[in-house]
């Protein structure tokens, strides 16, 4: 019978520079105290995003905590307590009694590079370890009866594996889990019999299933061993006659039970299989019968076409530094992501421990890890790192076989490399069949960057854009349709999978979609205790203070939000539209606190909900789901008189059919003002049906209206807001001067007038400019110096968008930082607009303009959101007296918009306000105040 010692509890530390003293293990050294202060010696990109020198105009001291705003304290991620690179060296005394026949072997679940001296000498490894799967060494002839010292060495410098492409990724970056030192999981000795099974491993498949086992024998053996499973027709003989070492024993074709159970999606249908005989000890593991694969461009699941629904885990856990080891840790996580809607977990240049996949396996969550690897330059060309994702990727496929919620494997995040890494490549992806053929697998997950296509013999491909082709709606530097294009609920990125097929098959699915701030909720770390510290976030909080917009900050929180929630709803629902893409991957529901604070989540950093309204698992599962109707509007904003024309399409990717009546409902409020029924049909599952079309006249509206359409289907809902506005043909401007001119304005307002001042604000050839620059950004090139141009009216001035800004201008430091629009509905300007406190599809027009700077003190009807890097105060609409007169301010370009009826409407009930006595400005701007921001 195997014994097992658990080695957990105090060892003694010793590192470079430090006295000995005592540390409790499983841990780290962040977690045991050791080490030294962090001075942002590994800071992502500081000096290019240019927030920690240069964080626009310098706030001044306003109080208790302020001082941050004057220390040197790291701004782009989270500060470790204590941090070293190094061997770290933890030694205990351990007393045995070692008998004939037996083995003593010591395993370490998870640590960095490690090793182990027993009595003095080193120990073999029996099971080479790597940063992503267990240690295992033998120690038989190296134990002695009575005192044995263990010295356990993890070193997390990586010394002759590729330091730079592991510390550059999840699994030991300090932008997130930290690179820590130390040992995490089981940490035991295991005492053997002198011949014992070592591994078991199935691989199922559609009728039957093949098994391995590894037989470790101290000396030559003959026998024959049992196989027996539940799901198994009948138990497999295994024959064997061997000599001494480790060997591995395969039996294929194990005929499975016509009625045996599938493992799915929800559906954690598991079996236990037995191997036994021979005197052996019997060895037990849990598997699932499960195929996964591709078909006609699809991911398929047990025959059926799948939509991943993923999320990229970054393993952001500030409290501990490091992952959960145990099951119930990770069932709570899985959990928490699947009530926002994810079925499948991508684990950004990571992999999780064994716990990760037994928690999967229970609750029916598909899982892609990958290997500890992001080099977007020289990926696999050095030797060294050749030879450790090699072993990387063996153990990994070992320690993982078993598990059928791990589905896919991609080598790391955004590889690059030259030709030899190319052929290293596809080497490694007919390796990785070779020896697991039940799983897909990447060459990288956004290879390239998109920039030369998938390797043809890649499994599936994963990327943010295919050459030129965008595969999502938003990118760096705000590139792609989402800011570029008039709104509608009709794009897809079909053309670009048109484009992909030319030179590959495979199933593709969207990289990292999403990626919308939000400004930050402070009160998250209120109490925090952990092994790091969010000084990032306390000085962001120091300059919410000195700025002055503490008093509206969680307003600007909520309209940030909501915003960011619009654009993840239409990421979901483009690719949903595109019937030959397998899915979406985002990034991220969960707060990045890292790569210059990059808070793009509806989850904190502690995994917990946001306490906001947009953060409510609820509303992102709306749209994030198995099964949805989408309504394939032409745009979101009509004139009164139009008919609305609505291709109706249901999206169905859970496990079973649908079927059933359904109805298209117009709502003003809760009144229907239309209804259409749909026909009784069948909705199959995995794919994307075309119900058919309705229509509603848009008749009998005098006055602005936003209306809800309402669609109900295979006991599926969803809905979508239009405005309603009634046609304007000429503005009427009663007693206002409206104008682009500002010396005709000045002038005006000198002679006691009301004055509407819009100069132009639309640059024609942003988005030219801001591909140039995410190209350039690729190709490693500067940024081109205009980025700041089309501000000629509106001197040091920000460029508006339409979306929340993306990721970070702490990675991407070209972009204006931008986050949307915030009012207050209730304003008298709004009588004939109707809006919410936040930017909605109605706004897009006017998110083309620029953001003016207001002068100090004043406030903006319209206000414009800001970075958190950067926090300007920022006006899109602004009223105030100024000389003799009155002043409405515009950065929204509206004349530059009359096309659109949106852009008719507000400016006709910005011309109505200032032509009622309601117009009375409490705020005033001098001459030269105005002439600094506007000219």
């Amino acid at each position: 019978m195997t014994k097992v010692i658990d080695l957990g509890g105090k060892w003694l530390c010793k590192i470079e520079g430090m006295e000995a003293r005592e540390a409790v293990l499983p841990g780290t050294l962040d977690e045991n105290g050791i080490g030294f202060p962090d001075t942002g010696n590994n800071q992502w990109k500081a000096a290019d995003a240019g927030i920690n020198e240069n964080c626009d105009e310098k706030a001044e001291d306003t109080g208790a905590g302020d001082d941050l705003l004057k220390r040197n304290v790291i701004r782009t991620r989270l500060t470790r307590n204590y941090t070293y690179e190094g061997p770290a060296v933890f030694t205990r005394e351990e007393e045995l009694e070692p008998r004939p026949g037996e083995r003593y072997f010591l395993f370490a679940e998870r640590s960095r590079k490690a090793s182990l001296r027993v009595n003095g000498t080193i120990a073999p490894q029996s099971v080479q370890g790597t940063v992503s799967t267990p240690y295992e060494f033998e120690i038989t002839g190296l134990v002695r009866k009575g005192i044995n010292t263990l010295e356990l060495t993890s070193d997390n410098s990586y010394p002759g594996w590729p330091r730079d492409a592991i510390v550059f990724s999840s699994a030991a970056t300090d932008e997130t889990q930290t690179n820590w030192s130390g040992f995490l999981g089981r940490l035991e000795m295991r005492v053997e019999q002198s011949d014992f099974i070592a591994a078991v491993r199935v691989y199922p498949g559609e009728a039957a299933a093949d098994a391995e086992v590894e037989l470790d024998l101290a000396s030559p053996r003959k026998g024959t061993l049992s196989l027996a499973s539940d799901a198994f027709e009948d138990p497999a003989l295994l024959e064997y006659d061997l000599p001494a070492g480790r060997h591995t024993l395969r039996k294929a074709g194990i005929a499975l039970k016509k009625d045996v159970r599938l493992w799915d999606e929800e559906q954690g249908e598991l079996y236990a299989l037995t191997v036994s005989g021979d005197g052996l000890e019997s060895a037990f593991v849990r598997f699932g019968v499960r195929t996964f694969g591709a078909r006609d461009g699809r991911l398929v699941l047990n025959g059926r076409p799948i939509f991943i629904r993923s999320e990229a885990n970054c393993c952001v856990f500030p409290e501990t530094g490091h992952m959960p080891m145990s099951v119930e840790g990770w069932k709570e996580v899985l959990g928490i992501f699947r009530s926002y809607g994810v079925n499948c977990m991508r684990f950004h240049s990571h992999t999780p421990p064994e716990a990760a996949f037994i928690a999967a396996d229970e609750m029916g969550m598909l899982m892609e890890p990958e290997l500890s690897h992001w080099n977007p330059r020289t990926a696999f060309e050095d030797d060294a790192s050749w030879a450790y994702y090699n072993l990387e990727l063996r153990e990994v496929l070992r320690n993982l076989a078993n598990h059928p919620s791990f589905v896919m494997l991609s080598f790391g995040n955004e590889l690059g490399c030259g030709a030899l890494g190319t052929r290293r490549m596809t080497i490694l992806l007919n390796r990785a069949r070779d020896i697991d053929p039940t799983r897909l697998y990447e060459e990288a997950s956004n290879p390239f960057l998109g920039g030369i296509g998938p390797n043809p013999q890649s499994g599936y491909y994963a990327s943010h854009r295919y050459f030129k082709e965008n595969l999502r709606a938003t990118s760096a530097c705000m590139v792609g349709y989402l800011n570029e294009k008039y709104p509608s609920a009709r794009e897809n990125f079909s053309a670009g999978i048109g484009e992909i097929r030319k030179e590959y098959a495979g199933p593709v699915f969207g990289f990292e979609v999403g990626q919308y701030e939000v400004l930050p909720d402070f009160a998250e770390w209120d109490g925090h205790k952990g092994v790091t510290r969010p000084d990032n976030y306390r000085w962001i909080e120091a300059n919410v203070r000195a700025k002055g917009f503490e008093e509206d900050w969680k307003k600007r929180v909520e309209a940030t939000g909501e915003l960011s929630l619009l654009g993840y709803r239409e990421e979901v629902e483009s690719i949903l539209r595109t019937p030959e893409m397998s899915g979406i991957s985002l990034l991220g529901l969960q707060d990045f606190p890292g790569q210059g604070t990059a808070l793009v989540g509806m989850l904190n950093a502690h995994l917990k909900p946001k306490p906001y309204d947009f953060a409510r698992p609820e509303r992102f599962r709306a749209f994030f789901r198995p099964a949805l109707p989408l309504a394939l509007m032409e745009k979101y904003t009509y004139t009164a008189g139009e008919e609305l024309r609505v291709p109706v399409r249901f999206a169905n990717y859970g496990r079973k059919d649908l079927n059933g009546t359904g109805a298209v409902r117009l709502l003003r409020g809760d009144a229907v003002v239309g209804e259409a029924k749909l026909k009784d049909m069948s909705l199959p599952t995995g794919a994307l049906t075309d119900v058919g079309e309705v229509s509603f006249p848009l008749d009998g509206f005098a006055v602005p209206a936003r209306l809800d359409l309402a669609i109900e289907l295979g006991g599926e809902k969803n809905s979508y807001p239009i405005w309603v506005y009634p046609e304007i043909k000429e503005l009427r401007t009663g007693d206002v001067l409206m104008t682009q001119d500002a010396q005709e304005a000045f002038a005006a307002l000198e002679c006691g007038k009301k004055v509407f001042l819009t100069p132009q604000a639309v640059d024609p050839m942003r988005f030219e400019k801001a591909k140039a620059a995410m190209n350039a950004m690729f190709s490693g090139k500067a940024a081109p110096a205009d980025a700041e141009e089309g501000e000629e009216h509106f001197p040091g001035s920000v460029q508006a968008q339409f979306t929340t800004d993306f990721w970070s201008v702490g990675t991407f430091a070209s972009q204006s930082g931008f986050m949307g629009l915030m009012m207050d509905p209730a304003h008298p300007v709004f009588a004939s607009f109707p809006t919410e406190g936040h930017t909605n599809w109605q706004w897009w027009p006017m998110c083309r303009g620029r953001a003016f700077r207001l002068p100090a003190g004043r406030k903006a009807i319209v206000t414009g959101l800001d970075c958190y890097a950067r926090m300007r105060s920022l006006g899109m609409l602004m009223e105030a007296r100024a000389g003799k007169g009155s002043l409405m301010l515009s950065g929204m370009g509206l004349c530059e918009g009359m096309e659109y009826p949106e852009v008719r409407a507000l400016a006709q009930s910005i011309l109505d306000y200032m032509n009622s006595p309601a117009f009375a400005p409490d705020q005033e701007v001098t001459p030269e105040e105005l002439r600094a921001i506007v000219r």
